[in-house]
């Protein structure tokens, strides 16, 4: 649409308007006749999005009241949330005023009830613009006659009636995939029929290719993409070699985790005569292959990202590219975009510049085998890796100071043990730990940190078309919000003229390194920080307290990393002299591929922590009645959450908390028992025993022992 609406919109505002006729509007405005038609079409759409209105005379007008657009977020006790872009407060829906809209829906709301200190404003949903969901996973319930679908998603919002004939071939109590043939409206339920069935409950992979159908994620890859794939082959163009820096003379190795098998980036750590360091990141050159508006590419920027399902993985990119060509395999050429840069003594980088190149990795390392070499743990490993060892002890120096130089700087050093799940061969789940991390992954995680900055500062200053990875600071409301738990602990985070500094994180976390409640207060510092995203603009990084950032090091199962490797390839191969049209094509591009980039994270982030929600369902299912140690993560208004040392989380409620009742006290976060003055709050350590657990509900309950 031409701008038409800011014209109609600007009338409509000035304070001499009276409402009017559409064609005495267009009169005013001088619209050809023409164009009328379209003129009407916007008009149409202000009404749709609760701009202006139309009253019985056909006569519009602005409409009073605040409307926005927005996702509804509903909870599966029938209240929810919708969530405006770029406002950070959410607006607060009642079950009665949600308007039969469902999870993820886009609605109109109106504002009811303005925002107050502790309240977030409350609406009222009057319109659902788009149903973001025409199919659901659930499981089918047959009572013979009809039937229901109970969604997985516990937040859908309603179960959805199937008559006998849209059973399909669905059995009692299989995962199937229902089609939305009606949705919910005077207080009758969806309609819908199975399309799929995907199998029984406790079917081996069931669980997970009922994420895969939630999501509705690409889990397989088109042929004509995965044969475009095998057309590039598996050895480099020996053609292009003159036009980069060779490396193939210096040690550089891969650093992974020992299943690992797509590597992208390749290291390497040399000591100068000036006593600073050499720090070489060579990133894998996917860009030399999966060219600009291949099929390849297309499919790339559709996944966004790769997704990591425990032991299953649903990849950007083809494997015969992932782990074949665009692999850093140990001992084969291999294109790179590379960064050396030269650190000195504090960690401060002196100088970094960025070149195509050509590596051959002398060595295939594993977290594991590095570290042993680095503690002396096991003479076989140094033994075989000798001629590395002083390379080895480099990196780690250096990681050092690069790490020290960030907390002094504000890094949030954030140490959430990650879970490790184990699987049996039927996929279920059979043992739940702490993931150990070694100081080795630090290595690799402060180089590519390094690196990731260089490169972000360096296409800055050149004002180059590209996408960063912004994390802003977080909302002060939400800060103060912090406080009131950090208070039960003695802490606080200072706010200095309504600005929050990342320095002041940082103390909290130095202040409970090594003590009990330290996992609970780094859950709550990361929930009070906002979610970093991908932009065209370039914001700054809070979390690691850098005022440049992107992602450049993961270009195999990253599309962000891929994008701007194209931009660094057109600025070298140019010696970085562009055109201006060409940059307003790829600053327009940049936006596009970022917001795309982000929303597909966001999906990944989903499925990611599903599935681990499942499987940790799964294994407490065997372990009801068990008693367990843990400690407070979280005080609601109905129950606490407690977090388990094996990572598991549960649902204490107020009927498993003992023979009294509890008050909430919201201003402290804490619970009090009316009898006894029994308070529990975040931090306390407990003993819980195991009350239920459901892995489709995705939810396991604990009563205080």
């Amino acid at each position: 649409m031409f701008k038409k609406e800011k014209c109609i919109l600007d009338l409509m505002e000035d304070e001499k308007y009276i409402p009017m006729k559409a064609k005495e509007i267009a009169l005013i405005l001088e619209v050809p006749k023409n164009e009328y038609n379209e003129f009407k079409e916007v008009l149409n759409k202000l009404e749709d999005e609760y701009k202006i209105k139309k009253n019985r005379k056909n006569k519009y007008s602005l409409l009073e009241g605040k409307y926005y657009e927005g996702i509804y977020r509903k909870n599966q006790k029938g209240f929810g949330f919708v969530k405006v872009d770029g406002e950070e407060d959410e607006i607060y829906i009642s079950k009665e005023n949600s308007n039969n809209a469902l999870n993820e829906d886009i609605v109109v709301v109106e504002i009811v009830e303005e925002k107050e200190r502790d309240k977030k404003a409350e609406g009222v949903i009057r319109k659902i613009i788009k149903r973001q969901k025409d199919t659901v996973v659930g499981t089918f319930q047959n009572n013979k006659n009809f039937g229901f679908v109970v969604p997985d998603d516990k937040n859908f919002g309603t179960d959805i009636f199937i008559s006998k004939s849209n059973f399909g071939k669905a059995r009692n109590n299989y995962k199937v995939v229902v089609q939305i043939t009606k949705y919910p409206q005077n207080g009758k339920k969806a309609e819908g029929k199975i399309i799929e069935v995907l199998g029984g409950q406790n079917e081996a992979g069931i669980d997970m290719l009922s994420l895969i159908k939630e999501y509705k994620l690409p889990a397989v890859f088109p042929k004509d993409v995965v044969e475009e794939a095998k057309k590039l082959g598996d050895k480099i163009d020996t053609k292009d070699i003159c036009n980069r820096v060779d490396f193939r003379n210096d040690v550089i190795v891969t650093i992974d985790g020992e299943d690992a098998k797509d590597l992208d980036d390749a290291v390497r750590v040399s000591k100068l005569e000036n006593g600073n360091f050499r720090l070489d990141v060579h990133i894998a050159d996917v860009s030399h292959y999966v060219r600009e508006n291949s099929l390849l590419d297309k499919e790339a920027l559709i996944r966004g990202t790769s997704i990591y399902m425990l032991e299953r993985v649903i990849p950007m990119l083809p494997k015969e590219l992932s782990n074949g060509i665009c692999s850093l395999n140990a001992g084969q050429d291999r294109f790179t975009l590379s960064c050396i840069m030269e650190i000195d003594s504090n960690g401060n980088v002196k100088s970094a510049s960025v070149c195509k190149g050509i590596i051959n990795v002398a060595e295939r390392m594993s977290y594991l085998d590095v570290q042993k070499i680095l503690d002396r743990s096991d003479k076989q490993v140094v033994r075989k890796y000798e001629r590395y060892v002083d390379d080895f002890e480099n990196m780690a120096k250096l990681a050092d100071i690069l790490k020290q130089r960030r907390i002094k700087e504000g890094y949030l050093n954030l140490d959430i043990p990650e879970s490790a799940i184990k699987l049996d061969t039927n996929g279920r789940a059979i043992d739940i730990t702490k993931r150990k991390t070694l100081f080795s992954n630090e290595i690799i995680e402060q180089f590519m940190l390094t690196a990731n900055e260089a490169v972000a500062e360096k296409f800055y200053w050149l004002e180059a078309p590209f996408i960063y990875r912004v994390h802003e600071e977080p909302d002060v409301d939400k800060v103060k919000e912090l406080n009131k738990f950090l208070f039960n602990f003695g802490m606080k985070i200072k706010i200095a003229n309504e600005k929050v500094y990342p320095t002041e994180f940082s103390k909290v976390l130095e202040n409970i390194k090594g003590k009990d409640e330290e996992r609970v207060i780094s859950n709550l510092l990361l929930r009070t920080l906002k979610v970093a995203r991908y932009e065209a603009e370039n914001k700054g990084h809070f979390g690691i307290a850098g005022k440049y950032y992107c992602h450049f090091t993961s270009p195999i199962r990253r599309y962000p990393d891929l994008f701007i490797h194209r931009i660094i390839s057109k600025y070298l191969e140019n010696n970085y002299d562009m055109e201006n049209k060409w940059i307003e094509k790829y600053s327009a591009l940049a936006e596009d591929r970022a917001k795309q980039s982000s929303e597909r994270e966001k999906v990944a982030t989903k499925v990611e922590r599903d599935s681990e929600d499942l499987k940790k369902a799964e294994y407490m299912e065997n372990k009801i009645g068990e008693i367990y140690e843990g400690i407070v993560s979280s005080v609601t208004q109905f129950g606490i959450f407690v977090e388990l040392d094996n990572t598991v989380e549960g649902l204490v409620r107020f009927e498993n908390l003992g023979n009294e009742y509890f008050i909430f006290d919201e201003d402290k976060k804490i619970l009090i028992g009316e009898r006894t003055n029994k308070i529990y709050k975040i931090g306390d350590k407990v003993k819980v025993k195991v009350v239920s657990a459901n892995k489709m509900l995705r939810q396991i309950n604990f009563e205080i022992v």
